[in-house]
């Protein structure tokens, strides 16, 4: 994982846990369990789909990452 990555994963973070905080507040507190279940999943699918879904931006790296790792196979030994 990289630096932007760590960064928009802090991003989402920033929205994740207070929603999930919530939620586990109408949860076990307030007795409200429909709020506080959608909150909870709210706050997982958050995280998860900053975490699995590609944008356009993320494309090229991700070709650049394939062609770098499938072209190491020579070996680098000075044999004739």
């Amino acid at each position: 994982m990289g630096i932007l990555d760590t960064v928009k994963l802090a991003g989402v973070l920033v929205f994740a846990i207070p929603a999930a905080l919530a939620g586990l507040e109408m949860l076990l507190v307030s007795g409200e369990t429909g709020f506080g279940i959608a909150l909870l999943v709210l706050s997982v699918m958050l995280v998860v789909i900053q975490r699995r879904l590609k944008t356009p931006g993320d494309i090229p790296g991700l070709v650049l990452e394939r062609v770098r790792g499938s072209g190491g196979h020579e070996s680098e030994s000075n044999e004739p």
